[in-house]
């Protein structure tokens, strides 16, 4: 990294000027080892071994995905498709070593040139297109996603046990995710500071006319460029179905802004021609500490967004200001300062280490506890069922004196697991899983048990994993109830259209099983459409109201949820409840509003928030060492305008 040297002044001025241009320098760094120091105090549970892995862990996929990011955002580009290309790749792997039989090494190669394709796409319609970065990437980023879920079919794909142990661990402590993220780290390193396309990038982020001007061959280097973006893509999304077990259609949506956000706190400029990867490693670190240190500290998931929005905000002022204040660039590109950047960051890990062991004194002896302390990891907090699971916990947890921690996966099956990870690894004593995905979650349930801490799953099961019990009530049952339901509204004859969950989620696949099963029983009933809203009502009212475009005529809904079935209702306007009856699932107060209201004809209840109760119950039970049942069924029930009143979830 080049460095400028301050001017010589003499006594404490020279030192406090000397400290101050080393803190502006080094502001990433700096911040990394305050939020450290930070979280040591604040949590006794943060400064293990096992935790501090878990950080490494949590921050490798955001880590190799920055890293090729940081390639585009030195050259004064953006890649916003890394996140949809690592979750391609990842299944065409996985359907290539299943579906197609092939051979597990051609299938990782097959992923990897899946990412370069996706990456030579964007570099030809930015070079050859004249299409702004944002714009181009964009775009890859929705058919990326679209391709995911075609081969996929909506539905996560096994892995084959080769490439799953990529998410294992190395001698028993050292996990192999870690290790991927140090090699493409030096890679990367590499690439910026030893090669030609390296000083290639800072050129043309520097000035791009002047590059082209002396001789530098601009578009086929912004191929390679984004080329390298997709190779890093590719690889962080293999690490991240390792993890998983499985492809995710749904994988990695949204890391593409971690990513570029990791970049930036490392000291790049998005004006391009700053960048170094070792600033983007300590910004990936920088994201991993606060999210798994304010998970620790049962801070809500969506106060972490707003802390993390605010380091990203503080990141670019630090930046901002070293500039005026004529500090170095991370340029990366010049070798004379290399010995003084690796005492920095020696001197760095000295202080933090000294730092924390004094601040570890403060816990010593402090985590007895006479409360018993659980976890409960949901997959959403954005719906109003899994609201009401939260509220039947935290009712039981507060009764029974259990200290409960809550968080909410945001239907991300990779943040979960990280979720249950720093559950484990903070030694609570016993655990509640509501699973994004029943196959994504069972690698996490599996430490859990290895370090003998109950597992309590609530409402869908994890499958290939030991629970000490299940707590749901039956999808597929639900669903045959919900299409009984219409068949007979409708007099067993009519067109009905279906609102699909998300798909990829257990719980989308089993309702839509259980709508197939319960149809068969009314062949006089068309199914004109078929459409994903994604359990959100905002999609509901869209998709609803594109379907009547088509098929005005309908006669019948189905919605996955209350959710979807109330932006149906929004669409069907006046229609609702007197031509076209709609019938949800889950209970939720306001599908049953709409059930005494006429314009919902039915909700399957779940009874949400007994779910949650019982599931707190049954993890106390665990945790005493008493015997429980291996499965506690909550029956649904349909609810009409016949018999709400006198319903309570």
């Amino acid at each position: 990294m080049a460095t400028d040297t301050l001017k010589s002044t003499t006594g404490a001025g020279a030192a406090s000027g000397g400290l101050r241009r080393l803190l502006l320098d080094n502001g990433a760094l700096t911040a990394l080892i305050v939020l450290v120091v930070a979280m040591s105090a604040l949590s006794g549970d943060f400064l293990t071994t096992d935790n501090l892995l878990n950080v490494g862990v949590q921050a490798a996929v955001t880590a190799i995905l920055a890293f090729g990011v940081t390639f585009v955002i030195v050259s004064a580009g953006i890649d916003l498709s890394v996140g949809s290309v690592a979750a391609l790749s990842a299944t065409v792997l996985a359907w290539t070593a299943t579906s197609a039989g092939v051979p597990v090494f051609v299938a990782v190669l097959l992923a990897i040139a899946t990412g370069i394709a996706c990456g030579l796409v964007n570099g030809i319609l930015i070079s050859y297109g004249k299409l702004p970065p944002f714009i181009a990437t964009l775009a890859m980023l929705s058919v990326a996603r679209g391709l995911s879920l075609v081969i996929s079919e909506g539905s996560p794909i096994a892995l084959p046990d080769s490439v799953s142990h990529l998410g294992d661990t190395l001698g028993g402590w050292l996990p192999v995710p870690v290790l991927v993220m140090v090699v493409m780290g030096l890679i990367a390193a590499f690439v910026l500071g030893r090669t030609y396309i390296g000083r290639s990038m800072y050129a043309i982020g520097g000035n791009e006319e002047a590059a082209r001007l002396s001789g530098l061959r601009v578009k086929k280097q912004k191929l390679a460029i984004y080329a390298l973006s997709g190779v890093f893509a590719a690889v962080a999304g293999v690490v991240l179905a390792a993890r998983l077990s499985s492809a995710q259609p749904q994988a990695a949506d949204g890391y593409e802004l971690d990513a570029i956000a990791a970049v930036v706190i490392g000291g790049a400029s998005l004006a391009g021609g700053t960048g170094k990867a070792s600033g983007t490693l300590i910004g990936a670190l920088i994201l991993a500490v606060l999210r798994n240190g304010l998970n620790l500290l049962n801070v809500s998931a969506f106060w972490q967004q707003v802390v993390i929005g605010v380091v990203i905000a503080l990141a670019v002022l630090l930046d901002t200001a070293r500039r005026k204040a004529g500090a170095a660039p991370a340029a990366g590109t010049g070798g004379g300062n290399k010995g003084k950047q690796a005492a920095t960051y020696g001197l760095a890990a000295v202080v933090t280490v000294a730092i924390v062991g004094a601040t570890s004194f403060l816990h010593n002896g402090s985590s007895a506890t006479s409360s018993p302390k659980m976890g409960l990891s949901l997959s959403t907090l954005n719906n109003p069922f899994f609201v009401q699971i939260r509220a039947g916990a935290q009712a039981e947890a507060e009764k029974l004196g259990v200290d409960l921690t809550v968080t909410d996966a945001q239907n991300d099956a990779s943040q979960q697991a990280n979720q249950l990870q720093n559950f484990t690894s903070s030694g609570l004593g016993a655990i509640i899983v509501n699973p994004v995905d029943s196959d994504a979650a069972s690698n996490s349930v599996k430490a859990a048990d290895k370090a003998d801490i109950p597992v309590i799953a609530v409402d869908r099961v994890v499958n290939n994993a030991k629970l000490d019990t299940l707590v749901a009530s039956d999808n597929v049952a639900g669903g045959v109830l919900a299409a009984k339901s219409i068949g007979e509204k409708l007099g067993g004859k009519g067109k009905i259209v279906i609102l699909q969950g998300q798909a990829g989620t257990s719980a989308a696949r089993e309702r839509a099983q259980g709508f197939a099963n319960g149809l068969k029983a009314y062949p006089g009933i068309q199914v004109v459409a078929q459409q994903p809203a994604d359990f959100d009502r905002t999609k509901g009212l869209d998709v609803m109201s594109n379907l009547l475009q088509a098929h005005p005529d309908v006669q019948g809904v189905i919605a996955a949820n209350d959710e979807m079935a109330l932006g149906a209702i929004k669409a069907l306007g006046s229609k609702a409840g007197k031509s076209v009856s709609v019938v949800g699932f889950d209970g939720t107060p306001d599908g049953l509003k709409a059930v005494e209201g006429g314009t919902l004809y039915a909700s399957v209840a779940q009874q949400p928030s007994q779910l949650g109760k019982i599931a707190v119950d049954n993890a106390l039970r665990a945790l005493k060492g008493k015997k429980v049942e291996e499965t506690v069924k909550v029956p649904v029930k349909v609810v009409t305008k016949e018999n709400v009143a006198g319903f309570s979830g």
